[in-house]
């Protein structure tokens, strides 16, 4: 029975996913700051943040130690915020960067160690179509993301000779939490970049993941994008 470790499971498609994941006969462990309204015999819920490089070792450590082994990992938790760049308050782009970027880091790091003792494992980031279409009015959100494109291309280097394949899956706007106080015009402006004129929902999200999930031929340190990109 595969094992896997989601990031943000408390809600949106981190929740979405782990719900699919369960359907499927994985055994599922989530990292969330906030609890998570699944109650699953296979559902293991730790509440942390990921931010916190020691609590995210610590909590990892416990699962090598429980002898579990993981055979993936989604980085999903993260944030976003619409600001102009000259009005952006350095807080709202330093907790950005920390979630977002920082927090992906440290779960990565952590996994990863323990996926190079099994020489095997997938790495999923999720990011963002606002990356590669430099959305104006998301530096801040922007920049977190590409650090993460970033992580996702380098790490795919370094583990891939241990058996480890690592890929970012890049979305439009989700219909979730975070996209409920951006505005309809600007939604359906970056849908419309993007080919996908109707959006695209939860469950279209997830089925996308787990395209990739299934897929054999994965290209490790690629991003993969729901929709076409310029």
């Amino acid at each position: 029975m595969p094992n896997a470790l989601i990031t943000g499971t408390s809600r949106g498609l981190g929740r979405a996913l782990a719900e699919k994941l369960l359907s499927e006969g994985w055994n599922v462990w989530g990292f969330s700051r906030n609890a998570s309204l699944i109650k699953h015999a296979r559902f293991t819920e730790q509440l942390l943040d990921i931010t916190d490089e020691s609590v995210v070792q610590h909590a990892v450590n416990l699962l090598s130690q429980n002898a579990v082994t993981l055979d993936l990992l989604v980085n999903n938790a993260g944030a976003a915020s619409m600001n102009a760049l000259l009005l952006t308050p350095a807080k709202t782009a330093e907790a950005l960067m920390r979630l977002n970027y920082l927090g992906s880091f440290h779960t990565l790091q952590a996994v990863g160690k323990l996926m190079v003792r099994q020489r095997r494992g997938l790495i999923i980031n999720i990011t963002t179509v606002a990356v590669p279409l430099a959305l104006a009015g998301e530096a801040a959100y922007v920049a977190s993301k590409a650090a993460v494109d970033a992580l996702t291309k380098v790490a795919a280097q370094e583990l891939q000779p241990q058996g480890i394949t690592v890929i970012g899956l890049g979305f439009g706007p989700v219909d979730t939490d975070l996209t409920k106080a951006v505005g309809k015009e600007k939604l359906a402006l970056i849908n419309q970049r993007i080919g996908r004129p109707d959006g695209t929902t939860l469950h279209e999200a997830v089925d996308f993941i787990f395209e990739k999930l299934n897929s054999k031929t994965l290209a490790t340190g690629h991003l993969y994008y729901l929709g076409k990109i310029p």
